[in-house]
């Protein structure tokens, strides 16, 4: 048997639920006639998963009667996502089929993060561009001890990779309870400890961090409204001379946004824009 969890939304969040399911094959956005309002539909093999979705978003849950729904989508297997030379990310996770990919690409960092619920697997575009910017940086750093804070960090794909390509310690959190909850399961698949990995639930406009949740980079994955509030929370995790990644910002935003990260003493040497989507790297200005 399967089930949905089902909930309608203003459309001008459209990008907010794009952005929290992207990667996930068994979630939809429906745009509803009149253009006003959408729908997100998310299925589940688990009655108690939809039940939990309604639980923190409201909604509702329906039984669905016929197993054939994923047939029904056209669902293809994603093939996995290469970042640099360095990592896979795959939604796989039988021990047969992560062997054979550790085989396919021999060198690279193997990280499995099934879509669960209302979760991607780091292919949306802002994920994928903090992906790449942390390995480009972990490789600079090579032989070198650093950390890292991951703001807003959904399913800790970030985190967990930057542990994988050497960090000594990260530090991250979420302010949506079932993202961290996800983000446990990750840590788990992907065999990384809490001793390596300081995870919890929090608020980034009331979070003071503790000297070891500081980082040598900063990734902030939030929305620019929410960016543009937080740069002086943001600055207080970064260790002196820490580089700072941040996303989740719509294009017709940056500008806006910049200014504001300028007003607080930060710069940016790199600006990455995919779609409607940007991602910058920079620091506090010298």
């Amino acid at each position: 048997m399967t089930w949905s969890w089902n909930k309608l939304s203003p459309a001008k969040w459209e990008d907010a639920w794009s952005e929290r399911i992207a990667g996930n094959p068994n979630a939809s956005i429906t745009i509803i006639k009149g253009g006003k309002t959408i729908r997100i539909t998310v299925y589940c093999d688990q009655e108690e998963d939809a039940l939990t979705l309604k639980q923190y978003f409201g909604g509702s849950v329906r039984e669905i009667k016929t197993r054939d729904w994923v047939a029904a989508q056209n669902r293809e297997e994603r093939a996995p996502l290469k970042i640099r030379n360095s990592l896979v990310i795959t939604e796989q996770s039988s021990a047969e089929k992560l062997a054979a990919l550790r085989q396919q690409f021999p060198g690279r960092r193997i990280l499995s993060v099934p879509a669960e619920m209302a979760f991607g697997t780091g292919d949306h575009a802002t994920t994928s561009a903090c992906l790449r910017f942390i390995a480009d940086f972990a490789h600079s750093r090579k032989g070198r001890a650093w950390t890292m804070t991951d703001i807003g960090c959904g399913t800790a794909v970030l985190a967990i990779a930057a542990l994988k390509l050497g960090a000594e310690h990260a530090a991250a959190f979420d302010f949506d309870p079932m993202a961290v909850e996800v983000a446990r399961h990750n840590m788990e698949r992907n065999a990384v400890t809490p001793e390596q990995l300081d995870l919890f639930v929090g608020d980034v406009f009331e979070w003071t961090p503790a000297a070891r949740q500081k980082g040598s980079l900063v990734v902030a994955n939030l929305f620019s409204t929410i960016l543009q509030k937080a740069f002086p929370h943001i600055i207080a995790a970064m260790q002196k001379d820490a580089v700072l990644v941040i996303s989740g910002i719509l294009a017709s935003q940056w500008e806006e946004t910049k200014a504001a990260a300028e007003h607080h003493g930060l710069s940016f040497d790199r600006v990455i824009k995919r779609g409607k989507w940007v991602t910058a790297k920079g620091g506090m200005a010298k």
